[in-house]
């Protein structure tokens, strides 16, 4: 299929649904310069994710974990929403139910005006205790110190979800209905290697749903997809906006 015809069919799609979820991955983030995982010259090329992204990595050296996600934390607040994240907040209010469900931590969806988001994988920006649970909300926080939780003494840690950790429940079964609901799920920038986040996509095939795979790259949830749009989130979603626009005029004061 070419990539005119490809674009053609995911916008039939879109202009037919009801109910659409955006699945996005690292590679969403990335032309706001915040790095991939998996990707060549990603953070897991260049560090060990058992010595910084577990729960027992944490125990051992809580400051050295803490001083690495500090660092990716000032990263990620210098960083601003890319035209992707713009185009997925402009397209919320053209559809009955529009969901964004995310492996990100860094929020750039809602920083993009985005308002249905699920965080599979919590978020860098907010830090809870390890021991009790206890949100830690004090400022200004250390760069190398995890802080102790004045409730309990054990340590503070980013509330991001760990290698060997469950997802939060809650938004997991959200993310769950979403996908059962929806009439396509876009699969944006994930190299669909992390489950159980990965499964919701082929959940949403069982369920019916089209699948639109926005990725520069294949993917391992690239047979899961019916339509394939490569290239960049950056690039391709403001073209689908526009080309979605002809079908589905923006509401009226949007």
């Amino acid at each position: 299929m070419s990539r005119e015809d490809a674009f053609e069919q995911a916008v039939k799609l879109l202009c037919r649904a009801r109910r659409v979820v955006a699945f996005t991955g690292a590679g969403m983030s990335a032309e706001s310069g915040i790095p991939t995982f998996r990707d060549p010259g990603g953070l897991w090329e260049q560090f060990r994710p058992e010595e910084l992204a577990t729960p027992e990595a944490f125990e051992r050296n809580p400051d050295r974990v803490w001083t690495w996600y500090q660092q990716r934390r000032r990263v990620i607040e210098a960083a601003q929403p890319n035209a992707g994240h713009y185009a997925l907040a402009a397209m919320e209010p053209l559809f009955e139910e529009f969901t964004i469900v995310t492996q990100n931590i860094d929020r750039l969806h809602q920083r993009a005006g985005s308002r249905t988001v699920l965080e599979l994988h919590g978020t860098i920006l907010r830090n809870h205790c390890h021991r009790c649970g206890r949100p830690y909300q004090e400022e200004p926080v250390p760069e190398a110190v995890a802080p102790v939780c004045p409730a309990c003494g054990g340590r503070v840690r980013p509330s991001v979800v760990w290698f060997g950790e469950l997802l939060p429940e809650e938004v997991f079964a959200q993310a769950e209905q979403a996908v059962e609901r929806c009439d396509v799920l876009l699969s944006i920038g994930t190299s669909g290697e992390v489950y159980p986040a990965a499964g919701l996509v082929w959940r949403a095939r069982l369920h019916g749903a089209a699948v639109v795979e926005i990725n520069p790259n294949w993917t391992e949830l690239s047979t899961a997809a019916d339509i394939h749009l490569r290239g960049s989130a950056a690039t391709v979603l403001p073209e689908l906006l526009r080309r979605l626009r002809q079908c589905r005029p923006a509401p009226s004061g949007q």
